[in-house]
């Protein structure tokens, strides 16, 4: 079916099939059981470049050890990159774990329902933000997402089209139902991921469309790697990671500087003699 936002009562109609379309293809997940603010943001940083069937895995067990910003700011580093394991994009734990402690710390334990306020805290972009507060605190903003590009390209656009973000968000903005963007965008995320499984994604249409980045032999793999081993045993040697994540010791000592820039680990740089040599020693940021 082709929709219209030509009119008033095209709008309607829209909104109202598209309702209609995301209540019948309806997902249970888990963190729709909790729409508190801090299990909202928790899930939508997870959600971030992550399938949903990986973060429902993780999510219950996260949100259970964690239930409080505060509950996290005061976890070490190793713990927060353990818990978040088989979520990939490591980065993410490490902002999320700064999250917490400028929340515990500034906001009381507690979320702000503010656009302003949610875009300064760490690994938190206008999507993500916008998502806080339509989830968590049923607040109207547009906002846009692969599911939700599939769904108004599906229905707005014609084959062939390359559609840009403005024209996506030009629909958005018509369609948002502003009494409860919960439940609308709840439904336009479920109708676009059965429109994938059970039609196409034309989200592959959008300008904004990239693949996915081979994850075989890339850096990404290299640090989830490099982590992985510190986190069994911390501190190793790069001559032992090296053996251990099966790549040379130059591309091991190149990761595990950006690693440290980033503040997930330590170069221990005191042997002067082990500088250029696999003997150098590297650990946890945290660790003793």
């Amino acid at each position: 079916m082709d929709l219209s936002i030509s009119t008033a009562e095209d709008i309607a109609e829209a909104r109202a099939f598209l309702l209609e379309k995301g209540r019948g293809c309806y997902r249970e997940l888990p963190w729709r059981e909790d729409v508190s603010p801090w299990a909202v943001l928790v899930s939508e940083i997870m959600l971030q470049q992550t399938q949903v069937p990986r973060v429902s895995a993780i999510y219950p067990q996260w949100i259970d050890r964690f239930p409080v910003p505060s509950a996290l700011a005061r976890r070490p580093v190793s713990d927060i990159l353990a818990a978040w394991s088989g979520l990939g994009y490591n980065r993410r734990a490490l902002s999320l774990h700064k999250t917490a402690k400028i929340l515990a710390e500034e906001y009381g334990d507690t979320v702000p329902p503010s656009e302003e306020a949610l875009l300064r805290l760490p690994g938190i972009g206008v999507y993500t933000a916008r998502a806080v507060l339509a989830f968590a605190f049923n607040l109207p903003s547009v906002f846009l997402e692969t599911n939700i590009r599939t769904v108004f390209i599906r229905h707005f656009y014609t084959a062939g089209e390359s559609v840009g973000d403005k024209e996506l968000e030009r629909i958005g903005e018509a369609l948002l139902d502003r009494i409860n963007p919960r439940r609308w965008y709840t439904a336009l995320m479920d109708y676009g991921a059965w429109l994938k499984v059970h039609e196409s994604n034309f989200g592959k249409k959008a300008s904004i469309y990239r693949p996915q980045p081979r994850f075989k032999g890339s850096e990404r793999e290299l640090r989830g790697a490099i982590l992985k081993k510190l986190l069994e045993v911390s501190p190793r040697t790069f001559a032992e990671l090296s053996s251990l994540v099966a790549a040379d010791v130059g591309r091991v000592s190149a990761c595990a500087e950006k690693l440290e820039k980033e503040g997930f680990v330590r170069i221990l740089r005191e042997n002067s003699v082990a500088a250029d040599s696999g003997a150098r020693l590297v650990k946890l940021a945290d660790s003793k």
